[in-house]
């Protein structure tokens, strides 16, 4: 039974030397405990909220549920625990989670100065602007003087600045913690734009008492990876999470689905699907896993274009032709081999 919680996060935790989470095996923790901590958003639509049965789902929840099948051989084995922007690098550094699978930018300044690596990124995006149809905007260059909701502590906020600046425009920036904030903020009337990365206004867009009433505008801002985080100093770790990931990727590409996998165990047809499905080869140990690490993510959480059917396809954002699709259809999702 997968659990929510909310962060606990006391001045002694957050006072932690990162050297004491970097000297213990990230591996061996999870395992002795038995679940994933799994930061999150909680609150975004397709990336990560829960559903009507109060469980975790979104594209990022579905990395925890990947890692957690790869680490413990069960993807319901995950502690979600809800972060604000504020609070979700404190949590990684201190300990208090083992990723971070958090719709997070992946930038210079972070990975260099926060004691944190991204491993790979499981949605691509760019910052965009959301307005009122009856507002009669169509341009983000039509946006000077205006108002902007948007949430603090976040890359949004800087992308923002840049693009007033190098387009001579004005604004007056509305901070809000949550994005949830942002939403309420804007509906309510405290702005008269909300910026945050498109899929984010998608997925806000969905949870207003009237989407019809609202458009995104066309201008796409900035470069945002996202992708899960983990602390620096546990390379093996960090190995764990991105080949998780590309474990999904790869099994999309061939062709291998959480339907499919049992029959391909038995006849995988070609040595790159033998590897991937856990039929041949040793990256089980090589990662210091069983040796069906991905058959058991493959089997329980399904490929990554099942799982963006399932989560993000939903919510409006179409993958045909995106970025986000496979380098094989146009797009530039690609993954290292499994072998």
């Amino acid at each position: 039974m997968k659990k929510i919680t909310s962060l606990v996060t006391s001045v002694a935790i957050a006072g932690i030397a990162f050297a004491t989470t970097a000297s213990a095996s990230t591996l061996e923790e999870v395992q002795a405990r038995g679940d994933l901590r799994c930061g999150v958003s909680g609150g975004v639509p397709g990336f990560s909220a829960p559903n009507d049965a109060g469980k975790m789902v979104g594209i990022d929840a579905a990395v925890c549920d990947a890692v957690a099948a790869a680490v413990l051989g069960d993807a319901s084995k995950v502690t979600y625990i809800p972060l604000t922007a504020k609070e979700r690098f404190t949590a990684l550094s201190s300990g208090e989670i083992d990723v971070l699978s958090r719709n997070t930018t992946h930038t210079l300044t972070r990975e260099a100065s926060l004691g944190l690596n991204f491993t790979y990124y499981n949605y691509i995006d760019g910052q965009g602007f959301m307005v009122m149809k009856d507002a009669g905007i169509s341009s983000a260059l039509e946006l000077d003087g205006a108002s902007i909701c948007v949430q603090a502590g976040t890359t949004t906020e800087l992308n923002m600045a840049d693009y007033f600046r190098n387009n001579n425009m004005d604004y007056t920036p509305v901070g809000y913690e949550t994005s949830t904030q942002t939403r309420e903020g804007f509906e309510g009337g405290a702005c008269d734009v909300l910026t945050s990365d498109k899929s984010q206004l998608a997925a806000l867009s969905t949870e207003m008492a009237d989407p019809s009433s609202i458009l995104i505008l066309p201008e796409t801002i900035s470069k945002e990876p996202l992708g899960p985080v983990v602390a620096q100093g546990d390379d093996q770790w960090m190995d764990i999470v991105a080949f998780t990931l590309y474990a999904l990727i790869n099994a999309e590409e061939l062709g291998v689905t959480s339907s499919n996998i049992d029959e391909l165990v038995a006849n995988p047809g070609n040595p790159s699907v033998g590897r991937l499905v856990g039929a041949e080869g040793d990256t089980g140990e090589k990662l210091g896993l069983s040796a069906d690490w991905s058959y058991q993510v493959i089997k329980q959480v399904g490929n990554y274009g099942e799982i963006y059917e399932a989560t993000v396809e939903p919510i409006g954002i179409p993958r045909a032709g995106s970025v986000n699709d496979l380098w094989t259809r146009g797009g530039i999702l690609y993954a290292p081999p499994i072998r």
